[in-house]
């Protein structure tokens, strides 16, 4: 398949939208890259659940996970392609002849694109809780899993983030700067915030369960001498 255009996450093979997506013309581009992140972290996530045992306390709490997870899989590619068709949008407006019209064209397309990324990431943010309960009490032979998904569902944060700030501030092509783009859209702004916010606390949360997936020879040691300090 030649078409860039033509590829979208349910009609194309892995090797067809990988193609595309290497090809040097933004469409899919790094927005929908972000959208397949999430995918395969929510993906993770449904996998653990599903090799989970149900908690004593909650024993639907498995199956609310599986299927929030299966509904964000499948959110997360349709905005996949969504944001292929965005970017187009976006490279267009670029090719215009400079003047008003480019200008308007640029602010419209900037704005739509900072709000997918924003819709994204808040949908990114909704896996973050069950991802945690699933590290702590999920299936611990499937631990190296829930750190691989925590490396997925920071790929798409961080690309959301990155993204919604990116695009507001090309809003200033139409001369404000970006305290006033910030001001006018605070609402979106925000988002850029919280995940900051929820990029640490990934970060943290990996880090409480990296010696369980990857155990290393500083691990073991320290393993050692809390056993024997136990005794």
């Amino acid at each position: 398949m030649n078409d860039s255009h033509a590829v979208s996450t349910h009609g194309s093979t892995v090797e067809e939208w990988t193609r595309a997506l290497a090809q040097s013309t933004g469409s899919p581009g790094g927005g929908a890259g972000t959208g397949l992140m999430l995918a395969v972290a929510a993906s993770l996530m449904s996998m653990v659940a599903g090799y989970s045992e149900a908690d004593e306390r909650d024993p639907m709490e498995v199956e609310r996970i599986r299927m929030r997870a299966q509904s964000l899989r499948e959110a997360a590619l349709r905005l996949a392609d969504e944001d292929a068709s965005a970017s187009r949008a976006f490279g267009a407006a670029f090719r215009l002849e400079r003047g008003p019209e480019r200008q308007e064209a640029i602010r419209a397309a900037s704005l739509n694109a900072a709000k997918s990324s924003a819709v994204l990431g808040e949908l990114a943010l909704d896996a973050l809780d069950p991802l945690a309960w699933l590290a702590l009490h999920g299936n611990p032979a499937l631990v190296s899993d829930v750190v691989v998904a925590f490396g997925a569902l920071r790929a798409a944060l961080a690309g959301a983030r990155t993204n919604v700030s990116f695009d507001l501030a090309s809003l200033r092509s139409g001369g404000k700067d970006l305290d006033e783009v910030r001001e006018q859209h605070a609402e979106l702004w925000s988002t850029v915030r919280r995940f900051d916010d929820a990029l640490d606390r990934i970060d943290t949360l990996t880090a409480s369960i990296d010696h369980r997936a990857a155990p290393t020879a500083a691990a073991d040691q320290r393993d050692e001498r809390g056993t024997e300090s136990s005794r």
